[in-house]
């Protein structure tokens, strides 16, 4: 079986830091703490210390390797291309080897591995939510009315689907012959949480004739468990969705989430040569409407009278593929869409995965900008391409008082499709 990189693979890369700081102007970390530990530079001289047994796991130790959300800002800047969010996460695989899973960290390996347990327990949540939660206000999406274990008791939540999306659906929808198979890697985000966004995704594929797989023995991606250094689970997680994607027909794997797009196209491939027979045929779901001619079609239909300003987040798991024409392109062809860029449009939302749970004081901080940026830009919906950054997105804007809706691009692109 494929197994990720341990700490030691990376002391090439490590040595190849120079300490030059440039990634202080770009760390979302840094910037709200301003914090050296909390650098890229900093965490490179940390594992490198780790490496040579001048460190000890110490408290302070262990605090700067959780201040990190992994969003590469670092590596795109820097002029040696270290890839010190892959230092980070292979460090905290080996604290967790060393130390142990954090009780979190273990409740995620446990959840993420099992997915009986995950289906059980979101139709639970789902069934509940009117107990659960409440809207605080209405436009705002739901709020914990009780502190849940690791949830702060303030942060902004979607409802639970009382029916995940996969479960909605046979696994084959067919299309129009000639046209393109594509496999749908839904992710945890849509299948339990946005289920709408998927309904969206379906309706577009079908506008252009395609055929869809929905696989109903696909699990997630690993990537919280990578945020959690839960090594085995991403491990476990990757064996299984390679059987499913081996055992499937398909032209085409498409995502509607940066996260689970960088899981198929740079974690898996990292574990081993098996996942490069299908790295290939990933593309995030906005790059294959583009190549489809979706863009032209959309041009084809009438304007709206009164369009709605919108703008939009670049999810760092996307801009680090550089992913970030593609989507920008859907949204100008919608014909009730008056798109307008904001500032920093391609600055971190502060979600990290696992990092605005230990965290969210600081994710607060960061989110506070990117409200900001959408605020001064004047519009009133905010689109992005990953449901974690939706939900982090309106979160950061319910704390600053905005009156903003976070979508998916699909939800607005399924408004427009007759």
């Amino acid at each position: 079986m494929a197994k990720l990189k341990k700490l030691e693979d990376f002391r090439a890369e490590i040595d190849q830091c120079v300490k030059c700081g440039a990634c202080r102007a770009h760390c979302p970390a840094f910037g709200a703490e301003k914090h050296e530990g909390r650098v890229a530079r900093g965490k490179v001289a940390l594992a490198d210390a780790l490496l040579k047994g001048d460190v000890d796991l110490e408290e302070k130790f262990l605090l700067d390797m959780s201040q990190c959300l992994l969003c590469g800002s670092c590596c795109a800047q820097c002029p040696n291309k270290v890839h010190t969010e892959e230092i980070v996460a292979a460090t905290r695989r080996e604290i967790a080897k060393r130390k142990g899973l954090s009780t979190f960290g273990k409740g995620v390996g446990t959840i993420l591995k099992h997915q009986g347990v995950m289906n059980t327990l979101a139709k639970a949540g789902g069934a509940f939510s009117k107990l659960l939660f409440k809207k605080i206000p209405d436009q705002s999406g739901l709020r914990l009315r009780f502190p849940a274990p690791f949830i702060a008791a303030d942060r902004t939540l979607p409802p639970i689907a009382a029916k995940p999306f996969r479960e909605r659906h046979p696994e084959v929808i067919p299309g129009v012959a000639g046209q393109p198979r594509v496999l749908f890697f839904t992710g945890c985000g849509i299948n339990y949480m946005y289920p709408d966004s998927g309904e969206a995704l379906l309706k577009a594929l079908k506008f252009l004739g395609v055929t869809v797989l929905i696989p109903q023995d696909q699990v997630c991606c690993g990537l919280p468990a990578v945020s959690a250094g839960a090594a085995d689970t991403v491990e476990s997680l990757a064996a299984d969705n390679l059987a499913m994607l081996r055992r499937c027909e398909y032209d085409y794997i498409v995502t509607a989430c940066a996260s689970c797009h960088s899981g198929l196209t740079q974690i898996y491939p990292g574990m081993g040569a098996e996942f490069d027979e299908f790295k290939a045929k990933v593309k995030d779901i906005f790059v294959f409407l583009v190549e489809q001619g979706l863009p032209e079609k959309l041009a084809e239909l009438p304007k709206a009278d009164q369009p709605i300003k919108v703008t939009y987040h670049d999810p760092c798991h996307l801009r680090n593929h550089g992913i970030t024409k593609e989507p920008r392109a859907i949204l100008k062809a919608l014909p009730q869409v008056d798109y307008v860029e904001m500032e920093n449009a391609a600055s971190c939302c502060g979600l990290g995965g696992t990092y605005s749970v230990y965290h969210y004081d600081t994710s607060k901080k960061i989110g506070a900008k990117k409200a900001a940026s959408i605020a001064d830009s004047g519009a009133d919906l905010v689109a992005t391409d990953c449901p974690g950054c939706i939900m982090q997105l309106q979160d950061s804007i319910n704390h600053g008082g905005g009156k903003q809706r976070s979508v998916h691009i699909l939800d607005l692109l399924a408004d427009a499709l007759p």
